[in-house]
């Protein structure tokens, strides 16, 4: 329903003067039942802003006026109280990029924000010296917000979009060598050791690895069924909790390394504990590599514990694993995310593909010699 009509307004000034004035009343009703109207000078006007509304109400494409001007510092708020039912990991990252997101657009309503302003944004992010990968994150957080405020009604539509989307920046990657890996293990302190052979034979992340339990090893069948990562929560998705298997070399190494460190685990659940058999926690992981790393000299300044999933990753390639046993190997979420990673590692498929082409054209040549032979045959 929608009606413009004609009223009296009056008003007392601030020197106590009574004045009478009239106005135009537009109004209409939304899909929800509220009712909502403006004054105007003119008929005109009320009637100009009455077909726009109107229009948004049919269109589907229409926003309650008290909910367009909802500002992004308010609706990160509102969407963080309700994203807090994740991970606290997830939930402390989502702080982070929320608190980045505020300082650069916090002030702006949401129905304000034009593309422009978010290709700006993340030009004003590069000019700070942020990363690519750090800045396609925000942006990819800034879209998750206005994904969300859409579906709420708060806005008709988001400003982010792929053209929007700044570079996403490539992961550094350093495949250490054989001799690198090994000379890290020698490096290492005497109760850290084991931690080359679980990254870099079981591709674990830091955190798997400070959390690994001696239940999850099945020594026996050379299975590690991964459960969680520091301090003591489960892993989040499904793929990241497929088991791995390794060989009986790495199951005698790992038998012998928790007969060795029984005695100062004292009934631990963990695989790695520290000087008091204690749980390590990843910085104190972390530390005790770059120390490592400086042992060696070999090893760049760049080498950081993961870098030996990298390792555990080139090993399978070299040894002829195809793109599906290495995704699950690595426990990746899908096969594009392990060949953006390490689709350069595999051997070079020019000359195969070479080979299948002349194959063809061979057997053509020897199709052709046969029929020229049979043709000249004496009749």
């Amino acid at each position: 329903m929608a009606a413009i009509s004609k009223r009296k307004v009056t008003w007392t000034t601030a020197t106590g003067e009574l004045r009478t004035a009239v106005k135009w009343r537009a109004r209409y009703v939304d899909p929800l039942g509220n009712r909502y109207g403006r004054n105007f000078e003119r008929k005109r006007d009320a009637q100009i802003w009455l077909d726009e509304q109107t229009s948004k109400v049919v269109t589907g494409t229409h926003v309650a006026p008290h909910l367009a001007r909802t500002t992004i510092n308010e609706w990160c708020d509102v969407w963080l109280s309700g994203y807090r039912t994740r991970k606290p990991s997830t939930v402390r990252q989502a702080e982070v990029h929320i608190k980045r997101i505020k300082a650069g657009l916090g002030r702006y309503a949401l129905a304000d924000v034009r593309p422009s302003q978010v290709r700006s944004w993340c030009a004003s992010l590069k000019a700070e010296g942020l990363a690519d990968s750090t800045i396609y994150a925000l942006h990819a957080r800034l879209a998750q917000l206005y994904t969300d405020a859409v579906i709420d009604g708060l806005v008709v539509r988001s400003p982010c979009s792929r053209r929007t989307a700044p570079a996403g920046g490539r992961q550094r990657i350093f495949v250490a060598s054989t001799e690198q890996v090994w000379a890290m293990y020698d490096a290492m302190p005497a109760h850290l050791r084991v931690v080359i052979l679980l990254g870099g034979f079981l591709g674990m992340r830091v955190a798997e690895v400070c959390a690994a339990r001696i239940e999850d090893l099945d020594l026996i069948r050379g299975v590690w069924t991964p459960t969680h990562q520091y301090p003591d929560q489960e892993l989040k998705t499904s793929c990241s909790r497929t088991p791995v298997a390794f060989p009986p070399a790495l199951a005698l190494e790992l038998s012998a390394w928790l007969a060795e460190s029984a005695p100062l685990r004292n009934d631990a659940p963990w695989i790695v504990v520290n000087e008091w058999g204690e749980q390590v926690a990843p910085w104190t992981l972390q530390r005790a590599v770059r120390s490592a790393r400086k042992k060696v000299g070999t090893v760049p300044d760049t080498f950081r514990f993961h870098d030996l999933r990298h390792y555990f990753a080139s090993m399978l390639i070299e040894s002829g694993a195809d793109v599906k046993k290495v995704q699950a190997a690595m426990r990746h979420a899908s096969a594009k995310t392990t060949l953006d990673t390490y689709s350069h590692l595999w051997p070079d498929s020019d000359e195969a593909i070479r080979a299948a082409g002349e194959k063809v054209f061979q057997t053509r040549i020897a199709s052709r010699k046969s029929k020229v032979q049979f043709d000249d045959r004496p009749g």
